[in-house]
């Protein structure tokens, strides 16, 4: 006769059981908080990053278009709410030195010559002899001042012969022949729209006796974001005008704010040209 033992089932215990629940529960939120912290730290490092890129690059974009500005062209318009700050300017577009131009109190012309500039003089352009004032270089041009609009330009050897749209007379002669070419004038405009406030780029509204302001000039092109200046208090430029023993001095001095970081600017850009 066989005796048949029974046999033993293996299992789990209910006490067990909860206890590996509460360990897994456990790991599952230390590594789902570990994740979420890890995510929030990029994404806030990425907004961070993205506005220092847009920052720097509107700076250093704003820095290039300063430097190469026709003299005594530069203007700071801010209104009167803070709503919005600009500074205008007259970018160089090309410069060499005149042979011969039509000067007060000599014959009108519509003709000068040059030596050939590095870059091209090409029509629509307009050319300037020793801009001293904001009026010489925005106001509506008559037959004497020291703006006149090119038409044509035609080359021989070295020399350049600029023909004029018209038959003038510039009202004054640099004391060294300095020719200044530039296209139309451009402007940076710190913008604010609610808590925030943008830079934007602004250019072919065409040359304006009166600075104009930023709904007159169009949308414009988006500089950079997250700009938090007070600009009645804490202007985000400053100029310094140019006087007879040094050059004229422009102060950026943005503030940027997110996520709670702010970091402003100190940078001065020098304008070395001169009439």
């Amino acid at each position: 006769m066989r005796l048949y033992r029974p046999m033993k089932i293996a299992g789990f215990t209910l006490i067990e059981m909860v206890t590996v629940i509460l360990i897994l529960g456990i790991i599952v939120v230390g590594v789902s908080s570990f994740v979420i912290f890890g995510t929030r730290i990029f994404v806030e490092s990425s907004s961070v990053d993205q506005v220092l890129s847009q920052s720097r690059f509107g700076i250093e974009r704003m820095t290039r278009d300063i430097r190469r500005a026709v003299p005594n062209s530069m203007r700071i318009l801010t209104a009167a709410d803070g709503s919005y700050q600009c500074i205008e300017l007259l970018p160089i577009a090309a410069s060499t030195s005149y042979l011969e131009a039509p000067f007060v109190p000599q014959t009108a012309s519509n003709t000068l010559t040059a030596i050939k500039s590095i870059r091209s003089i090409t029509a629509g352009q307009s050319v300037l002899i020793y801009p001293l004032t904001l009026a010489e270089i925005y106001n509506p041009q008559g037959t004497t001042a020291k703006r006149f609009t090119v038409q044509s330009v035609a080359e021989s050897s070295d020399e350049l012969t600029i023909t004029l749209t018209q038959t003038v007379r510039f009202s004054e002669a640099s004391p060294v022949q300095r020719l200044f070419v530039a296209d139309t004038p451009l402007s940076y405009c710190f913008v604010s729209h609610g808590t925030d406030i943008d830079l934007r780029l602004y250019q072919g509204y065409g040359y304006q006796a009166s600075q104009p302001s930023p709904t007159s000039m169009g949308s414009g092109v988006l500089m950079a974001q997250s700009v938090t200046n007070t600009l009645l208090i804490n202007p985000a430029i400053i100029l310094t005008p140019a006087t007879l023993m040094t050059n004229a001095i422009v102060h950026l001095q943005p503030i940027f704010s997110v996520n709670g970081e702010t970091f402003q600017y100190q940078h001065q850009v020098q304008v070395m040209n001169v009439p």
